[in-house]
């Protein structure tokens, strides 16, 4: 498929322009590099796997938008002609001349026997599929004409127009039923896939729904594109950066997506509506709607400018036309996977807990959403909605598969394991808040105090006043722009019933065990600031960046300087897991020096 155009021309250039090139790893490469041996032969610089992009077509012309079906593909052209290719081989199997100038939309009938196309020319065309000839002409837009749309019982076309207008023609007649005025121009409108008696249209970056008779219904939404399923039961909507797929009747959101870019162009579902594709300027990205991981599935890129419009061809194909005056076709679940990348991101973080001897880390935003993430492969394993949106001190634990979450508001401490059973009284201010691994002791620091409360009774089981090199008395009530400059307050460390919080004036980690009998904290040493494996044979230098076994006193493992100091650490019987930015995770296999 990659030569094809070459070996359909000269068939002889399978020996000499198509063999020497598939991938070293490819059953080709190796069944025939003995047979090809007098021939061209590529000593350096093949691909090891086979590409994403199967085939690439070059027309002539710039490609404005681009429809599939039944194996064909149809390109609106910068030339004003409608293009038709075969879709397995990409050979140009028709052409419709009659516009005067670029089409800029196209799209099939329900029923497959007519074609629509608008134009540049300001014209709306109805074709015959058999003939290839104009069956209608609709004129009245006075500008370009930028998206059209056929209604599922095929009786009315609805057009968007660079001319502020929406017009509804009626297929029979030829005749414009309806205009509706807009305050921008109308970049998309889109029938339902089931309901011919509505449409949506968007102008601007507003998405709004409208019945034939022109009619608005109900509130207008953020959206710069919108894509429907072929069954009409989902729909997914594109708007600054946020991709998100919706129950039409319902409303409610079965899936949602970020990418850093929010110039978006074009969105499409698959056929068996499982993948989303959304383009942003020469870059389509693939999503699977029905996995945890909020990542894309495929990232295509090769085009060398806009892609104006991506169309599936199978549940595992894709084409995509673009500026460039070529049509790419990608093929979904080839391109080979980093297992070591760090596949989640976060927008407005509020949450990271690390259960390195469970393997996870647990992150929450500020919609109160919960996710445990598989540190080794990155991907989503739990997903659970809470009522915490209103804190950035919270802290999380899996514990037994059930989620534990804490967190504080005003003067009140929030416990919740599926449902707000607790709250307790708490400081006004809090700076930091740690959950016990066991999951049943949660630490706040506040105020030069440290507190603990049983999760299990919501009962206190003990304070720490911290201690200040400063001979003013220490209260609860004092502000905190009175705490003395030498103190920097640092963050918790919790390991079972004992919690440690960097002195920032002795330099050292100052701890105290909450686990006594008479619930009276005591103090215990004072600690270097490392994190020591669970052996008690390797530690982790935290301000170093460095593993030392503490037997021999030799430093088996030096991090570059570069990643910086970072937020949290954590051993597991093999791995270390660290933390350096809240989308940055490294882990550490120690599995071979730890035995």
């Amino acid at each position: 498929m990659e030569h094809f155009d070459t070996i359909h021309n000269s068939p002889s250039h399978i020996y000499h322009s198509a063999l020497p090139f598939p991938p070293s790893s490819s059953w080709l490469c190796k069944s025939y590099s003995a047979e090809l041996s007098q021939e061209v032969q590529v000593v350096k610089g093949l691909p090891a796997e086979w590409g994403t992009c199967l085939h690439i077509v070059s027309l002539g012309s710039t490609l404005h938008d681009l429809y599939y079906q039944n194996d064909t593909i149809t390109v609106g052209s910068g030339s004003g002609d409608i293009i038709i290719l075969n879709a397995i081989t990409g050979s140009q199997t028709a052409v419709l001349s009659g516009h005067g100038g670029p089409v800029r939309s196209v799209t099939y009938s329900p029923d497959g026997i007519s074609l629509v196309s608008g134009s540049e020319d300001t014209t709306v065309k109805l074709w015959d599929v058999q003939t290839g000839g104009v069956v209608k002409t609709f004129y009245g837009h006075t500008f370009y004409v930028l998206s059209i749309s056929i209604s599922a019982d095929c009786t009315r076309i609805a057009s968007g127009s660079k001319d502020y207008t929406i017009r509804l023609w009626n297929v029979q007649t030829g005749e414009c039923d309806c205009v509706i005025d807009q305050e921008h121009k109308v970049k998309q409108v889109s029938f339902l896939p089931t309901d011919p008696q509505h449409f949506l249209s968007i102008c601007g970056d507003k998405v709004r729904q409208w019945d034939i008779d022109g009619c608005q219904i109900g509130h207008a939404y953020d959206g710069s594109y919108i894509a429907f399923s072929s069954d009409g039961t989902q729909f997914v909507s594109c708007y600054m950066g946020t991709v998100t797929v919706k129950n039409y009747s319902s409303g409610v959101i079965a899936a949602g997506f970020q990418i850093d870019n929010n110039a978006f162009q074009h969105c499409h579902f698959s056929p068996d509506s499982r993948l989303i594709a959304v383009t942003t300027r020469s870059t389509v990205y693939v999503w699977d709607i029905n996995s945890p991981s909020p990542n894309p599935i495929e990232t295509f890129t090769g085009h060398t400018k806009t892609i104006t419009s991506p169309a599936f061809s199978s549940p595992s194909s894709l084409i995509s036309a673009s500026r460039d005056k070529s049509i790419k076709f990608w093929q979904i679940g080839s391109s080979p996977k980093d297992p070591k990348s760090t596949l989640f991101t976060l927008d407005d973080p509020r949450l990271i807990t690390l259960q390195a001897k469970d393997g996870i880390i647990i992150t929450g935003d500020s919609d109160g959403v919960v996710k445990s993430w598989d540190i080794f492969t990155g991907l989503c394993k739990a997903s659970f909605q809470t009522p915490a949106r209103d804190s950035n001190t919270r802290d999380a634990r899996l514990i037994n598969g059930k989620l534990i979450l804490c967190w504080c508001t005003r003067k009140r401490i929030n416990i919740w394991d599926g449902e707000l059973h607790l709250a307790a009284d708490g400081p006004e201010y809090s700076e930091d808040l740690k959950m016990s691994e066991d999951g049943s002791r949660v630490f706040f620091l506040a105020r030069g105090f440290i507190h603990a409360w049983s999760i299990q009774t919501g009962e206190s089981v003990g304070m720490v006043e911290l201690g200040y090199n400063s001979s003013r008395p220490l209260t609860e009530n004092r502000s905190r722009a009175q705490w003395p400059q030498e103190y920097e307050l640092g963050s918790l460390t919790v390991d079972s019933s004992r919690v440690w919080t960097w002195d920032n004036s002795e330099l050292c980690y100052k701890g105290w065990d909450f686990g006594t009998p008479d619930s009276s904290p005591v103090q215990l040493p004072k600690t270097p600031r490392y994190r020591l494996h669970p052996n008690g044979i390797m530690l982790w230098e935290i301000d170093l960046l460095r593993v030392k076994d503490t037997r021999t006193g030799k430093v088996v493992f030096q991090l570059p300087k570069r990643y910086g100091e970072p937020f949290d650490v954590g051993w597991n019987d093999q791995y270390l897991v660290a933390y350096f930015s809240l989308t940055d995770v490294l882990v550490l296999d120690f599995g071979h020096i730890l035995k």
